[in-house]
């Protein structure tokens, strides 16, 4: 997945998610999802994240096993540059990954809303958003 997301294919990144997979988001905040249903919602959402975010490499990555034979523990580091202010981000990933039949069946990933918000340059849109949903 993170070779594809490298070459910036969402699409096949979406076809690795099993067609009822759900991909969630716990710590979402603001306007992001907290839970995509199935693999078009999936594809849906990574459809412009290449026009958002151009990920150049991963620095980090470690796949730690689980009792659970169909389920890793996946802590990475991306780097790269927000398209649209150019600044570099580095932004740091766990992923809680299930797989059934060789595709994705739940894709839990713990990412922090603030730095990815800060990076790609939405920082204050963000904080607006969280703003209105007090009033």
């Amino acid at each position: 997945m993170i070779d594809l997301i490298l070459v910036k294919d969402m699409n096949a990144v979406a076809d690795l998610w099993a067609p009822d997979g759900i991909a969630e988001f716990p710590f979402a905040a603001g306007n992001s999802p907290r839970v995509l249903r199935g693999r078009e919602e999936v594809r849906a959402y990574l459809a412009h994240y290449p026009e958002l975010m151009d990920m150049k490499e991963v620095t980090a990555l470690t796949v730690r096993p689980t009792v659970q034979t169909d389920t890793v523990v996946v802590e990475w580091t991306a780097t790269g540059r927000t398209v649209v202010t150019s600044q570099p981000y580095r932004l740091d990933y766990i992923v809680v990954l299930t797989a059934r039949d060789g595709l994705i069946a739940l894709f839990r990933d713990y990412w922090s809303p603030l730095s990815a918000a800060a990076a790609a340059g939405g920082l204050a849109g963000l904080i607006d958003s969280l703003e209105r949903k007090d009033v």
